[in-house]
């Protein structure tokens, strides 16, 4: 089985931490948008009590993740589809 949804989930987690990062989205607004880590952080501390590079790392795990579990849901659909056939 290919990962092609987990490959460009899992790019698309690491261009948002780099342009953190690199302090293009001063106001986190970007970032925040996009990390469902942050959005479970932030509610449940102070967001700047965590650490930014653990957030990185959860950011990327969690694109990742949803991109495989995609990844799953389209191979399913390809397996019942050959069984009907």
């Amino acid at each position: 089985m290919r990962y092609p949804v987990t490959i460009a989930a899992t790019l698309i987690g690491v261009a948002l931490c780099l342009y953190n990062s690199t302090g293009y989205d001063p106001h986190n607004m970007v970032f925040f948008m996009f990390s469902v880590p942050a959005w479970i952080a932030d509610m449940i501390v102070d967001i700047h009590a965590v650490n930014v590079y653990l957030m990185y790392v959860l950011t990327v795990a969690s694109w990742a993740l949803l991109g495989y579990i995609c990844d799953r849901a389209v191979a399913r659909g390809r397996s019942r589809r050959r069984s009907y056939d």
